[in-house]
């Protein structure tokens, strides 16, 4: 492996956490940042070139996607935590060794799966891995991640994620 760098998700920002070290980001963290402090040290961090702005790959984001939807954190991750996840991944395929600093707990647990170190800012972060199901809560049915509707199809009763504890 190469140098260490740092991925940082919009909390690592807000945190205050800019590394001397490389940091990447991607555009959308870039627009998650609202702000005026957190905007000011993220926009004179991107023009000194300590923080660069790239995206991950198509291939990176299917095999991330992969193991996002099998943990079932595909549930409680929006598009930009699954990006940045990507990114790690792509950078890690690129023989650096990237750290994610996060205080997202679901992206933590994805991380820990495919192998990426992570640290939080604000929190004490994630002991565990932990996969997520949706189950009614009534007949207790389990449905898989796609499942729109928010009623089971079986007793009418409303559907709620559950967190299970992965082997």
């Amino acid at each position: 492996m190469n140098h260490g760098v740092y991925v940082l998700d919009a909390s690592a920002i807000i945190g205050g956490f800019i590394s001397k070290k490389d940091n990447f980001v991607t555009a959308s963290v870039v627009n998650e940042i609202k702000d005026l402090k957190s905007k000011i040290s993220l926009e004179a961090a991107i023009e000194d070139g300590s923080i660069k702005i790239i995206e991950p790959d198509a291939s990176d984001l299917r095999e991330v996607g992969k193991v996002i939807k099998e943990s079932g954190d595909i549930l409680r991750l929006s598009g930009v935590d699954i990006k940045l996840v990507a990114l790690g991944y792509k950078l890690k395929r690129e023989s650096l060794n990237p750290t994610v600093v996060t205080d997202d707990y679901s992206m933590q647990n994805v991380l820990k799966i495919i192998g990426i170190p992570y640290r939080s800012v604000l929190t004490n972060g994630i002991n565990e891995v932990y996969g997520w199901i949706k189950i009614c809560k009534g007949c207790k049915t389990k449905y898989p991640p796609e499942y729109e509707s928010g009623e089971c199809e079986i007793c009418g009763t409303r559907i709620i994620k559950r967190r299970i504890k992965n082997p």
